[in-house]
């Protein structure tokens, strides 16, 4: 019986079938790409694109309920339904009680293939704080507070169109799900009930969301292998450190592909092999919108520099004192992590059949 029970899990082993799908998160490997496969992934990205196409129509004043939000969220809708990976991009609308009153709040959800067991999952929020213009007269444009973040996720759907939408066939049974969340910013003063308004609501809605479609014991939390927020990014010389153990290996990661593109060239005024990415640098407890999903058990990577940039919350978080180099070399570094993450390759535009 011990020889037949033996081969039955060895078989069971081969097949992938004894590991449940929601566990596979914990043994995920992902590929790395080679160098030539590198160098043509990142042939897509152009900051100066990113800049004009997506980071200057984010630098408005976006706090929930105004033109601009709602602006922001057209531009979104708009950029990721012109693509050809086909994006199923969904609303999360409701209202909430603020210190100013009841106010609409709207997260956006985009997901690459819907009917895929499992997400990595990109993260950022997409409004402004709030200033009273009466208070200060001048308008909080937030630009790593957080623009930069909603232009970098933009940027990777569009650069790797062409990856993800051969991705989506080939791995259907693991996806791609960008957020952006509305309402991170208090409105008045931070409390467990005045922010993160988006975040608090869309992990509730998820939570009680049968995943796959008609399941009874399994919703769309378990769906996520990785939560993956990006805050305060855009500002030059950022360290991110580790806030959890359980993701530790994907910063590790990260770190790896840093140091790769570094040797590699594709980096731009990265003078030493890493500079951003510190897997060993613990660093303090941060709120913001992964605490949600991180009280529900979600496996959380937090990308929020250590320290904050120094305009964080003042009105130089603008386009000024952004520092181009930084942004344009994270780019890079995320659409790779993604692109092997997803077990995904470049395709070859000679030769589209060789898709992954």
């Amino acid at each position: 019986m011990y020889v037949v029970f033996a081969l039955v899990l060895g078989m069971c082993i081969r097949c992938g079938s004894a590991v449940p799908w929601t566990q596979q998160k914990l043994t995920h490997r992902a590929v790395t790409l080679t160098a030539e496969e590198i160098r043509s992934a990142l042939a897509h990205t152009d900051l100066d694109q990113m800049w004009r196409r997506d980071l200057t129509p984010l630098l408005v004043t976006r706090y929930p309920g105004t033109a601009g939000s709602l602006a922001v969220q057209q531009h979104i809708k708009t950029t990721l339904g012109s693509l050809e990976a086909g994006w199923n991009v969904t609303e999360d609308s409701f209202e909430s009680h603020t210190p100013y009153g009841p106010l609409t709040f709207t997260n956006l959800i985009a997901t690459l293939d819907p009917s895929a067991k499992r997400r990595l999952v990109l993260a950022c929020h997409y409004d402004s704080k709030y200033y009273p213009p009466q208070w200060h007269g001048r308008e909080f444009q937030g630009a790593t507070d957080s623009a930069v973040p909603c232009a970098m996720m933009l940027e990777l759907a569009r650069a790797l169109d062409q990856e993800l939408k051969a991705q989506k066939s080939a791995h259907p049974d693991l996806t791609l799900q960008l957020l952006f969340f509305d309402g991170e910013e208090a409105m008045f003063q931070w409390t467990a009930t005045d922010s993160l308004y988006g975040s608090r609501h869309l992990a509730q809605q998820m939570e009680s969301t049968p995943h796959p479609t008609g399941a009874t014991d399994t919703n769309l939390l378990h769906g996520i292998d990785l939560f993956v927020l990006m805050d305060l990014i855009g500002a030059p010389g950022p360290r991110f450190g580790s806030q959890f153990s359980s993701t530790s290996r994907w910063l590790t990661r990260l770190q790896h592909i840093e140091r790769r593109l570094h040797f590699m060239g594709q980096l731009v005024d990265h003078p030493s092999d890493v500079q951003y990415f510190w897997p060993y640098l613990p660093v303090g407890f941060v709120q913001d919108d992964h605490v949600p999903f991180l009280n529900r058990g979600v496996r959380v990577l937090h990308l929020i520099p250590t320290p904050f940039p120094s305009v964080w919350h003042t009105f130089d978080d603008n386009e000024e004192n952004l520092d181009r180099s930084s942004i344009q070399n994270l780019n890079k570094i995320v659409q790779i992590f993604a692109l092997e993450y997803l077990n995904a390759r470049p395709v070859d535009p000679q030769n589209p059949q060789n898709a992954p």
